[in-house]
């Protein structure tokens, strides 16, 4: 069977990835029972084993499964995705201030994980079967449609951390004829979008306009390219206008608090700083070696909040220190390099999509949670990928990745 035929490299990723993130959620909830049970639904390593094996349960599924029945109903998945982003809206559960999760007794899921598998199989299909070429403006348009639908219904929960994920598609937009231009104005944007922040609106406009202007003069002789340099510039506008928006009525108290941290606006080691100011601690004390599994002080006394989810990766800079993170950071870079290497011997272009989207998504949440851990970015939710604990998390994952490999299993087919 082809299924036989897959990659048993990422499998090996894969499951070190997830039994190494087991041991951290139990180092990281470890209190000293009497009768041990890895089942307990009552602690979190217990429920994180039952996630796991549900996760494996899941991926028998999607090998057995007939290949082409996934593809055929990729816009089917990704409809009922966005229904369930809306229905989450007006029967969700709220955890953390974000009406992100239906409940269901002691566990719940997460619709924005599963969100990101149906958004990149529909991506896959609607490229492959209309052949576009995103060299062209309005095939991006097209293609940035399926992405804004999920982006906008998760920022209304709010949930900004997973509507951010959405925005690492321009890797996957570039790799399959993206002009650099764009590139360069998301950039542009990007940096305006900080000035917004850490200035003003008015510093963001005046440096757009500046931008603007040397285009204009350098682009004098060609006239028909000054139009495009002055729709840049009040596009670039009108973003500005709705970050500065956003950022001043739309953000929560407690993110814009994160963010004025991060940038250096505000500082505060014993409110919305205290997570970050334990998690520098925790992973500063684990020096060169680390001081042992199970032998973390910021861990075993829970120093760290939300150290299970956001913050997991303290406790391996805690007990493994710097030699440890940076085996662990080397598993995902190996994982994220092969999953790119295969993407590019795939013979259908569906396939090379979805593996290049499955490589982007996971590169963001790896770079964000880590970034989070260290301050060099916002705590805005983003778990890390199989070490997190989290049933939607790992389950969308693993949905993601076998559905690759079995792709991979098939890479002589031209669906």
């Amino acid at each position: 069977m082809k299924y036989i035929n897959i990659d048993w490299s990422v499998v090996i990723l894969y499951l070190l990835l997830v039994f190494l993130g087991w041991l951290s959620i139990y180092s990281s909830s470890y209190q000293a029972l009497p009768n041990f049970n890895i089942l307990d639904t009552g602690t979190i390593y217990g429920k994180q084993s039952l996630f796991i094996i549900l996760s494996i349960i899941t991926i028998f599924f999607i090998l057995l499964i007939d290949l082409k029945l996934i593809i055929r109903l990729s816009y089917v998945i990704y409809f009922m995705s966005i229904t369930s982003l809306i229905l989450v809206l007006f029967f969700g559960k709220e955890v953390g201030g974000a009406k992100a999760w239906f409940n269901f007794g002691q566990f719940g899921l997460q619709p924005a994980e599963f969100a990101k598998f149906s958004t990149i199989l529909a991506l896959s299909k609607f490229i492959h079967d209309n052949k576009l070429k995103l060299s062209h403006s309005r095939n991006v348009i097209k293609v940035v449609i399926f992405i804004l639908s999920p982006f906008l219904l998760i920022l209304m929960q709010p949930d900004a951390g997973s509507a951010l994920i959405y925005t690492s598609f321009v890797i996957v937009f570039f790799r399959e004829g993206l002009k650099i231009e764009y590139v360069i104005f998301g950039l542009m944007l990007f940096v305006l979008s900080l000035l917004t922040i850490i200035m003003s609106m008015q510093a963001a406009v005046f440096f757009l306009f500046f931008i603007s202007s040397c285009f204009a003069y350098l682009l004098y002789q060609n006239k028909k390219k000054i139009i495009p340099a002055l729709l840049a510039f009040i596009i670039g506008a009108i973003i500005v206008s709705g970050i500065n928006y956003s950022y001043e009525h739309l953000l929560q108290p407690h993110q814009k608090e994160r963010i004025d941290l991060i940038i250096g606006k505000e500082k505060n080691d014993l409110g919305a700083g205290y997570n970050l100011n334990q998690s520098l601690i925790a992973i500063g004390s684990g020096g060169f070696f680390g001081k042992g599994y199970l032998n973390g002080t910021q861990t075993k006394f829970n120093f760290v909040p939300e150290q299970n989810t956001d913050f997991i990766f303290c406790t391996i800079g805690e007990e493994f220190g710097f030699v440890g993170s940076i085996f662990i950071l080397v598993l995902f870079l190996s994982l994220i390099t092969k999953i790119i290497f295969i993407s590019e011997r795939q013979s259908s272009r569906f396939s090379r999509i979805f593996g290049y989207s499955l490589a982007s998504i996971l590169f963001s949440h790896v770079l964000i949670n880590i970034s989070m851990t260290l301050g060099l970015m916002p705590v805005i939710g983003i778990p890390l990928p199989f070490f997190s604990y989290g049933g939607s998390s790992l389950l969308s994952f693993s949905m993601m990745l076998f559905t690759f490999l079995k792709l991979d299993a098939y890479r002589t087919y031209r669906f």
